[in-house]
């Protein structure tokens, strides 16, 4: 596991907690409802990260009888649980919040004291957000932006990325909204904010679900590892066909390779074990994050002939 995702996650977890206290007592001073959604947003926030972290951390658990191919989904799991979490605490609460107050408006005081906060608010963030952008695209490489997205086997590296560009967002809405009711004496913009807020929450959620959901049910590594596989097995003389790659994570950083080779008729069976041999050697030093391989010495007539 790359340390660079727990870096990104406890540079978030610390800013959260931060930001988190002080909006409550800023909630707590003013009464603005959403300053009280924008403090829930950020403990849900923490929360989220230390389930990645504990995510992380279970992945790591060496494999057993039970689990052969180890632990790795666990990352994935606790990912798709932190959007759950997402939609149903922070949008959840964020949009019933804002409702209340616009059925029951109440005023806000000491104005100034959100600002502040909500200031102080934005440069951690910020902070925060600028170094999971910077890792995610360090991390990225030739990739676009949404095809990375695609692509990335560790959820947390974007689901960090994602929750503070949602954080960044809210925090502007709440400042826009808290400054509406000062300039216009209006208190529905309070409620309005507070509702906007869950509405990004949500969607935010919603995205992070649809991502994660592909990893957990159990995607095939990246397009060029199963093409520099398949052209890998192809130049070994006594291999006549390469009839099916199939990959899956089994985690960010382990790929379970299974081929489906057609060995030449007159190949003896010490080389096509040695070939067998040479194959798991290379492929797995070319690319690390393959941990097992499993060939299947499969004449093309009876492959096909299966797949019917």
């Amino acid at each position: 596991m790359d340390t660079s995702s727990k870096k990104v996650i406890y540079a978030a977890l610390a800013g959260n907690a931060l930001v988190a206290i002080t909006k409550f007592i800023a909630a707590s001073v003013s009464g603005s409802s959403a300053m009280l959604s924008e403090a829930i947003h950020s403990v849900i926030d923490t929360g989220n990260q230390g389930l990645l972290l504990y995510g992380l951390k279970r992945a790591k658990k060496p494999a057993s009888e039970e689990f052969p191919f180890g632990h790795g989904k666990e990352v994935y799991f606790w990912s798709f649980i932190v959007a759950i979490m997402i939609f149903a605490v922070g949008s959840g609460i964020s949009i019933y919040q804002g409702i209340h107050s616009l059925n029951n408006p109440q005023p806000i005081e000491s104005t100034y004291i959100n600002y502040i906060v909500l200031i102080i608010a934005m440069i951690f963030e910020g902070a925060a957000w600028y170094y999971a952008f910077k890792e995610f695209t360090r991390a990225k490489g030739k990739w676009g932006y949404l095809d990375a997205i695609k692509q990335e086997k560790d959820p947390s590296m974007f689901m960090v990325l994602f929750e503070d560009t949602a954080a960044l967002s809210g925090l502007a809405i709440a400042f826009i909204g808290i400054m509406l009711v000062q300039i216009t004496g209006n208190h529905i913009y309070d409620g309005i904010a507070s509702i906007l807020i869950g509405c990004i929450l949500g969607g935010t959620a919603i995205w992070l679900a649809y991502e994660t959901k592909g990893l957990l049910i159990g995607e095939s590594a990246r397009p060029e590892i199963v093409k520099a596989i398949k052209t890998h097995a192809k130049q070994y003389s006594i291999v006549e066909n390469v009839n099916e790659v199939l990959t899956l994570h089994m985690g960010p950083d382990f790929i379970l390779v299974n081929l489906s080779l057609d060995f030449s008729n007159k190949s003896l069976a010490e080389d096509v074990e040695k070939t067998i041999s040479r194959i798991d050697k290379q492929l797995k030093k070319q690319f690390p994050q393959i941990k097992r391989i499993f060939i299947e010495a499969e004449s093309k007539k009876a492959y096909k002939s299966y797949q019917k």
